[in-house]
């Protein structure tokens, strides 16, 4: 049952990328700009964590 939803869910975000894409590439163009400087805030936060951690985890 679960494979099915996730299955369904799956479609329908990828018809909506293709729905947007199609329709307002600048504004896909803006979904993948937010999208790739999420992951890059992501990946920072992770390195200053590490970087702390490394320190020895003083304040």
């Amino acid at each position: 049952m679960a494979v099915n939803a996730k299955k369904i869910a799956v479609y329908v975000l990828v018809v909506f990328a293709l729905y947007v894409i199609i329709t307002d590439p600048a504004k896909a163009a803006d979904y993948v700009q937010i999208g790739f400087q999420g992951i890059s805030d992501a990946a920072k936060a992770v390195g200053d964590f590490m970087t702390w951690l490394a320190d020895g985890a003083h304040n």
